[in-house]
C-alpha cells in the first residue's frame, strides 16, 4: 500500500510517485530515487512523466528489441522452439498458466 506524505510524496514498494508543485523545489532528491527505481511525476493526479536511471532506460529498450527479433525469427526457430520439451520438475507451473 502507498504510502502519502504531506508534501505529495507517494512511496511505493515498486515506484515512488510525486506531484510536480513537490518535485521542483528538490529535484537531486527524486534524481537520487530514479536510480533505484522509476519515480512518475503527476500534474493534476494524472501522471505526467517517469522519471528513471539510464540503465532502466537502456534494459526497456533491449527488451522491446528483443521481442521484437523472437516475433521475427526465422521459421527454424519457431519449430525448435515449439518442439522443445521442459523439464518435468516445472510441469506444476503450467498450472498457473490456466
Amino acid at each position: 500500500m502507498p504510502v502519502v506524505s504531506g508534501t505529495g510524496f507517494v512511496q511505493d514498494a515498486a515506484i515512488a510517485i510525486v506531484d510536480s508543485i513537490s518535485f521542483q523545489p528538490s529535484p537531486e532528491e527524486f534524481l537520487h530515487q530514479a536510480r533505484q527505481a522509476p519515480v512518475e511525476i503527476t500534474r493534476h493526479r494524472r501522471r505526467a512523466f517517469v522519471l528513471m536511471s539510464a540503465d532502466h532506460y537502456d534494459w526497456l529498450r533491449a527488451t522491446v528489441q528483443r521481442r521484437h527479433r523472437t516475433a521475427e525469427a526465422v521459421d527454424v526457430v519457431i519449430d525448435a522452439v515449439e518442439r522443445a520439451e521442459m523439464d518435468a520438475g516445472f510441469t506444476p507451473l503450467d498450472a498457473l498458466l490456466g
